[in-house]
């Protein structure tokens, strides 16, 4: 395929974890793609995504900045051709006690990244997905979003945001053209724990997911239209299935055990 005959994709928080293998599943598949982040990273990342024969084009960007989002969108735009899929993936965590621990600074940013950004770039990608009768979306977000998270609430929360939204949005979009598709992980060998400074709590020590294993299966769930998918462990699936039924006091509780700080000596467990 030239270049110009390759479908094209956006892929943000691509220079590492979940991104950068979702970007490299586009890549593997005959897209070109437009990858973004906010650290150095993304330079390597789209370097290594180049032997796959597409066009890769890195643009570094704050996506909790309105401005920087709205450049990111003005250079896939002049990229000159219609976006065929987004997956809004770019998000951070923040763990700890919210009443004594956590930074107020800290959890703003991560509303600005996890929610204000993802309701932005939708906004721009639907708009041109829905003119043109075609699109796929996909959101990550995550199996916090099933249950409340003590010692990551607001995290957790911002993840129930992208969930119940990327729901919302389909329920919008049927019969458009566009599907839209959530992804929700379980912990996932990434920077994440280290970045939320969760190193220490059972989840952030125990057992994690291949990233390159949960892209997959949001590549493929997004390809075929699917609603959701669950990606990663059994254990993950057995959670999604608990919390249609346990009582939130229940899910909080087991929450709490994988989250509070100061417990990671404990053998973990998954999400």
């Amino acid at each position: 395929m030239t270049t110009t005959e390759r479908p094209l994709a956006l892929v943000t928080g691509a220079s590492s974890g979940i991104g950068y293998e979702l970007a490299r599943q586009f890549a593997q598949h005959g897209f070109d793609v437009v990858v973004t982040a906010e650290d150095a990273e993304l330079d390597t990342a789209a370097e290594s995504l180049k032997e796959y024969g597409g066009q890769v084009m890195p643009v570094r960007a704050d996506l909790t900045r309105y401005d920087e989002v709205e450049r990111l969108w003005t250079a896939t735009v002049a990229a000159g051709r219609p976006l065929d899929a987004v997956a809004i993936n770019a998000g951070v965590g923040v763990g700890g006690a919210f009443a004594r621990e956590t930074s107020l600074e800290a959890e703003l940013k991560l509303i600005e990244l996890n929610v204000t950004s993802a309701v932005h770039l939708a906004k721009r990608a639907v708009a041109a997905m829905t003119t043109r009768g075609k699109g796929k979306i996909l959101f990550t977000s995550s199996v916090a979003a099933l249950t409340p998270g003590p010692f990551e609430a607001v995290y957790a929360a911002s993840k129930a945001f992208l969930h119940s939204f990327a729901e919302a949005l389909r329920g919008e979009l049927k019969d458009s053209g566009v599907t839209v598709t959530s992804l929700l992980p379980g912990p996932t060998d990434t920077e994440f724990f280290e970045r939320a400074g969760m190193e220490d709590t059972r989840v952030g020590a125990g057992k994690k997911d291949d990233p390159a294993e949960v892209a997959r299966q949001g590549f493929d769930a997004l390809m075929k239209g699917d609603d959701k998918v669950v990606a990663g462990s059994f254990m993950n699936k057995l959670q999604d299935v608990a919390g249609r039924v346990a009582p939130d006091t229940a899910k909080a509780a087991v929450h709490r055990r994988m989250a509070e700080p100061g417990k990671g000596g404990t053998s973990g467990k998954d999400e």
